[in-house]
């Protein structure tokens, strides 16, 4: 096993782990509420194919994590997920941008005029409760995997392993499914992007 990496403080980061998990909540359900109108110069949407690039990416390093962690390389394995936390914090800061510029598109919305009318949703069919399907699940997973995917960092930071194990056999499938679920999300609303 590894030493610890930082020193345990559970109530100092219990505090700091909320704050931040509530910060990013409200920061991005407040980006439904906003809209930035500025011309940027290039096609905004580039943002919401580098959040599904990094999303694929932070899905092949916690395969390769987890590879790592079952053959008994420890440290393989934490620089793995360093990086998939890295890569997360890239994706937050890709995510807020987008958002920002591009406001919300709406599937099926073939003639990207912002309104859905009966023959763009009967054009798309029953393609579109999958995507909502998908899309209301990978939304949910990530609003609430924040905090236990720094909690469980933590847990390893500090050297609590066994305490670690137990809840990355939680966080982990989660944080996978919401990786895995990004790019497709961008792949089935792409389409609709004005």
């Amino acid at each position: 096993m590894l030493e610890a990496s930082l020193k345990k403080n559970d109530k100092q980061a219990h505090w700091l782990i909320g704050i931040f998990s509530v910060v990013v909540f409200t920061v991005v359900v407040m980006l439904g509420k906003f809209k930035l109108d500025i011309e940027v110069g290039f096609n905004i949407h580039i943002f919401a194919a580098i959040n599904a690039i990094v999303n694929g990416i932070i899905a092949v390093l916690l395969v390769l994590a987890l590879v790592a962690v079952k053959q008994g390389n420890y440290l393989l394995h934490k620089r793995f997920m360093m990086a998939a936390l890295v890569m997360s914090i890239l994706f937050l800061v890709s995510y807020i941008a987008h958002h920002l510029l591009a406001g919300e598109a709406k599937f099926g919305d073939s003639n990207h005029d912002g309104i859905l009318s009966d023959e763009e949703k009967l054009a798309v069919g029953s393609i579109r409760i999958l995507y909502y399907i998908i899309l209301a699940t990978h939304i949910f997973l990530a609003a609430v995997i924040l905090p236990f995917i720094l909690f469980t960092a933590y847990r390893a930071l500090i050297a609590e392993f066994s305490v670690h194990k137990k809840l990355a056999r939680i966080t982990w499938p989660l944080w996978f499914y919401v990786a895995v679920t990004g790019p497709i999300v961008y792949l089935m609303i792409c389409p609709y992007y004005s």
